[in-house]
């Protein structure tokens, strides 16, 4: 199996597909897999050679109990991944906490980053807009069931759940430790980006969809703003996993921007 070795030895699982002439890295959500990108990748296969990879912690990667995540150490860890493949100058393209971990990379490492996409993701809880109390309580409810359809419900809209029964590559993992899963939350909450991105240099993208709840989308604008000459786009009706229900729409808009 292909592995990239971090600083601190632990195991990093990747895959490589398609054959461009550019790199473009997906970087998935908060306690996901490679597989987040299943559905989306073959639009960017066609175009890019694409990496996924799984976290530290997460799907076939070593999982330390350490305190050795954060996003901005999630970043190092993908760019042991390049730097294992010999790759260069990459596009980046990261959704929910996966946009967190771009947004380091693109701040800490310049001249590593061609483009950069952001999707459904924030600054951090100092300067971003954090989900309401009303699905923090959906989210945390005794009632294992009643909490996993909330959490689909704020990925998908209904009328999708309804036509597509699963299995859904987007709520997290199956078998993650709970050490790990401890570490991701926490990683994705201690995220604090805001004063590194003005130093964001690459080209970026910032898309969210109109009706995503789980990281409101008034996050948008605010990326938007902070990174200089930043583009938003917004998807009309889409909630936070916009990148699979409205993939028509999206995986267009991406590749227009990263094939300017």
């Amino acid at each position: 199996m292909p592995y990239a070795r971090t600083t601190d030895d632990t195991a990093l699982y990747y895959e490589v597909h398609g054959e461009g002439e550019h790199t473009l890295l997906l970087l998935a959500g908060q306690s996901n897999s490679h597989h987040w990108w299943d559905c989306a990748r073959p639009d960017f296969d066609a175009v890019f050679r694409t990496v996924v990879l799984d976290y530290r912690g997460i799907g076939r990667s070593g999982k330390p109990d350490t305190n050795s995540y954060s996003t901005r150490g999630f970043a190092a860890d993908a760019l042991a991944v390049l730097d294992h493949l010999g790759a260069g100058r990459v596009h980046v393209y990261g959704t929910s906490m996966g946009g967190r971990v771009a947004q380091w990379l693109a701040a800490d490492h310049p001249e590593r980053v061609r483009r950069l996409v952001l999707g459904c993701t924030s600054p951090g809880a100092p300067h971003g807009v954090e989900r309401d109390d009303e699905v923090r309580r959906a989210l945390a409810q005794p009632d294992a069931r009643a909490a996993r359809r909330a959490l689909l419900e704020l990925m998908y809209t209904p009328e999708w759940l309804a036509t597509h029964p699963g299995p859904y590559n987007t709520i997290g993992e199956r078998g993650t430790p709970g050490h790990v899963l401890r570490r991701h939350r926490r990683a994705s909450a201690d995220h604090d980006s805001w004063a590194a991105l003005p130093a964001i240099a690459a080209p970026t993208l910032v898309v969210h969809g109109t009706d995503d709840r789980f990281n409101p989308t008034a996050n948008a604008p605010l990326l938007a703003k902070r990174i200089p000459d930043a583009r938003m786009e917004l998807i009309e009706g889409a909630r936070h996993a916009y990148f699979e229900e409205f993939r028509a729409v999206a995986s267009p808009l991406v590749l227009d921007f990263l094939t300017v």
